[in-house]
């Protein structure tokens, strides 16, 4: 048997050839050739002037902005996601299905119009907005704007991750937990949330990389005032707007490899997660 060959898992359906090359080809062309480019646009500018252009002080406000926000709304998104995942599946109530439907709201609705309900809410004359202005608070044109338009669109990710994970989770576990003597919070730390901690690291690592790169529900509310509310993605399409190719390039790979950095920790704590616990195996 060729060296190939022990890689290859025995099936009743023929065909493990072709449609292992049209995978290769497919991902190619849709991930690895336009990294790729993006990488060689990048490195047109050499060394010196690719660290130049990524250390630009406004390039690292707007990367801080995204990256800080993306992680603050992910982490929302984990506590509330995980509660409203355990409300779905727990309990039976009236117009459980239609909150239910409404989760996956964000997915549907066109990005530019979140953008735009969101600040006729949050902006200073908006339904919230003018209740907190007196207090000296301002939600719209912030990055407490931008955190809040991340949490709606990621909010679904961490739903739909949690939600199948703990319908598996049969009540007669948590049952036979306080049989034992185990107290709520001791049921819910050491039996239901180690099942659950590989379906929340996955629904973080969703919420995340789609926050970081979020552009239509994001400028209408940010304000995008550079240093301050000015997020990398908005950064990027200046930098086009400009003809600025390069320069564009140089920020969307600075972005493509914090998000790959963090993104590979979260998988590492993942896999360490399952092995632990033993899940998926």
């Amino acid at each position: 048997m060729s060296r190939f060959g022990r890689f290859r898992q025995p099936s009743v359906i023929p065909g493990f050839g072709l449609t292992f090359g049209f995978t290769i080809a497919y991902f190619s062309l849709i991930i690895l050739i336009p990294l790729i480019a993006l990488v060689f646009r990048s490195a047109g500018l050499g060394w010196g002037g690719f660290w130049a252009a990524a250390l630009d002080p406004r390039v690292l406000a707007s990367l801080r902005t995204s990256f800080v926000t993306a992680l603050i709304a992910a982490g929302i998104n984990v506590v509330f996601g995980t509660l409203i995942a355990w409300v779905l599946v727990r309990y039976r109530f009236p117009g459980r299905r239609i909150f239910d439907a409404m989760v996956d709201l964000p997915f549907a609705l066109p990005t530019a119009v979140a953008g735009i309900a969101l600040t006729a809410i949050y902006a200073p004359n908006g339904v919230i907005g003018q209740l907190v202005a007196p207090l000296g608070w301002r939600i719209a044109y912030t990055p407490v704007g931008i955190t809040i338009a991340m949490i709606f669109i990621g909010l679904p990710f961490v739903v739909r991750t949690i939600q199948p994970i703990l319908e598996e989770v049969s009540k007669e576990v948590e049952e036979a937990s306080a049989t034992l003597g185990a107290n709520r919070f001791q049921t819910i730390s050491r039996v239901i949330l180690p099942s659950l901690t590989p379906a929340i690291l996955t629904g973080f690592a969703l919420a995340f990389a789609r926050a970081v790169g979020e552009y239509g529900s994001v400028i209408f509310i940010a304000g995008n005032i550079p240093f301050v509310s000015e997020i990398a993605p908005l950064l990027i399409v200046i930098r086009l707007e400009e003809y600025n190719y390069t320069g564009a390039a140089v920020i969307a790979m600075v972005m493509l490899a914090i998000s790959f950095v963090m993104l590979f920790i979260i998988n590492l704590i993942q896999a360490w997660s399952r092995k632990r616990y033993g899940y998926g195996n």
